[in-house]
């Protein structure tokens, strides 16, 4: 009887020092760092975004990605035409997600072509974060935006809307590096 009093006196103390029982401790949360989308730089083709039908994926020596060997492109096709690239991310409780991107623009016009790039999350109105203009010049040029913390988990949707006008010139938006880190 003594020697069952010792092993069960014995249960509680490691139960008091461990604060749990043997079924373990409760999960973490997942960690706010790093690259969450599987795709950011189009090397593999529209794989993680939606692509509307005239989003072309491509490397050209004569145009050539900002890193790597490929980026996304709304080809500059001179007709009156609205194309959508997209994809949604999920953003764990307690993580801000940042995404940054690289734009080019390439065109023969002086007017009416744009490109919009909006992020919707969440219980959060969506919004164009940045309306980007046909003179947006033919260098690569990095763009910025973030979801802000939640306590719950959340989604964040990236839309890049390109608009082209006929008669206009011919307008190509190039998008590429397009990261989601979370912090």
């Amino acid at each position: 009887m003594k020697a069952f009093v010792t092993t069960v006196s014995a249960a509680a103390l490691l139960l008091l020092a461990t604060g749990s029982a043997s079924h373990g401790q409760p999960a973490a949360d997942p960690p706010c760092t790093g690259q969450i989308h599987p795709n950011p730089g189009f090397e593999r083709g529209t794989t993680g975004w939606t692509a509307g039908p005239r989003i072309v994926v491509f490397g050209d020596a004569a145009r050539p990605a900002h890193t790597g060997r490929a980026y996304a492109t709304f080809a500059g096709l001179d007709v009156t035409r609205a194309d959508l690239l997209r994809t949604t991310v999920t953003v764990p409780a307690n993580c801000d997600l940042t995404v940054r991107f690289w734009v080019r623009t390439t065109t023969e016009t002086s007017r009416g072509d744009y490109l919009n790039v909006g992020l919707a999350v969440t219980g959060i109105p969506p919004k164009t974060r940045f309306s980007l203009a046909f003179d947006g010049g033919a260098q690569w040029r990095q763009y910025v935006m973030s979801s802000g913390t939640a306590t719950a988990e959340r989604t964040a949707t990236v839309s890049f809307l390109a608009s082209e006008t006929a008669g206009n010139g011919a307008t190509a938006f190039d998008v590429d590096d397009a990261s989601f880190t979370l912090s």
